[in-house]
């Protein structure tokens, strides 16, 4: 009978770029994926992208913890339920040789020094080229996709191929967006001197986003810094193919977004994928992983 509840995957972090990068090394031979998650999130989210599975989306290593005392039973006893003989199972799945990290500022690895965009980013996870096959495809989702756009413009000869998800490459509306006009009069105020720093810290708070919000320190510098960048001039240095998949119900970046991106790369190709929203590495990893798998070097 199946087991139901929730998964757990154990994973065992990894030192890469001379300790300055903490992450998780999939599959056994030299790895030729390089996966960069997106804001607020960390390497776990391409376990079920990257790991060896039964095909289900869950990776080898998981372990399935029941949801509740006695849950499930009487369940499993009908014709055809369980693991009979005749039942279909999915493929195997084995472990593409990849490193997931976590980003400066994200899961186990600390901060930067000050505040990075994404070319500074994009020059620390380069030191990490000297750990892997000589050319890697990049899989990068969300925040991580913008470093992975910087890191294929400046590594051509390494990168054989970027697959990107859910990358705010440009904003919806093509302008800038403007803070409410309260805040800019608090603001306004504070650099006269007029209010102090507590009044604008719960301005920040009241009118930023949730991302700014739920940032502290150095990496609301880093947000407030990425958030005005452009990639026109690193998309277009792009020499190697570049795949987008994104999820046609995404808010968050639109697939209008993913649309212009194409149409500024020469050698791109779009999928969508129906029912599906911002975070594909989790809500669609079987399509990121054959993504990926397509541009294998």
């Amino acid at each position: 009978m199946p087991v139901r509840g929730r998964v757990i995957v154990c994973a065992v972090l990894r030192a890469f770029a001379s300790g300055s990068l903490f992450g998780e090394r999939f599959g056994s031979s030299e790895p030729w994926v390089v996966a960069l998650h997106g804001w607020a999130r960390t390497h776990t989210d391409f376990s079920a992208v990257l790991g060896a599975g039964d095909g289900s989306g869950r990776p080898d290593g998981a372990i399935v913890a029941p949801e509740g005392e006695g849950e499930g039973e009487g369940e499993g006893e009908g014709e055809g339920e369980g693991e009979g003989e005749g039942e279909l199972r999915p493929a195997r799945l084995d472990a593409i040789d990849a490193i997931a990290l976590d980003l400066p500022g994200f899961g186990a690895t600390p901060p930067p020094p000050e505040p990075w965009g994404s070319p500074e980013y994009a020059r620390v996870v380069g030191a990490l080229l000297a750990e892997t096959a000589p050319r890697v495809v990049l899989l990068g989702h969300s925040f991580g996709g913008r470093i992975a756009v910087h890191l294929a413009a400046a590594h051509p000869e390494r990168v054989a191929a970027v697959v990107l998800s859910g990358v705010p490459l440009y904003r919806p509306d093509g302008g800038a967006r403007r803070p409410p006009a309260a805040y800019r009069v608090v603001r306004g105020l504070a650099r006269a001197g007029i209010v102090g720093g507590e009044r604008l810290e719960r301005a920040r708070r009241r009118y930023g986003s949730a991302d700014y919000r739920a940032a502290s320190g150095v990496m609301r510098d880093v947000l407030v810094r990425v958030l005005g960048e452009r990639y026109d001039d690193a998309l277009g240095a792009i020499a190697c193919p570049v795949e987008l998949v994104w999820g046609e119900q995404d808010r968050e970046v639109p697939v209008a977004v993913a649309r212009r991106a194409a149409g500024a790369l020469g050698a791109a190709t779009l999928v969508v994928l129906p029912g599906v929203g911002h975070l594909t590495p989790t809500e669609a990893p079987a399509a990121l992983r054959d993504a990926v798998l397509r541009h294998r070097p």
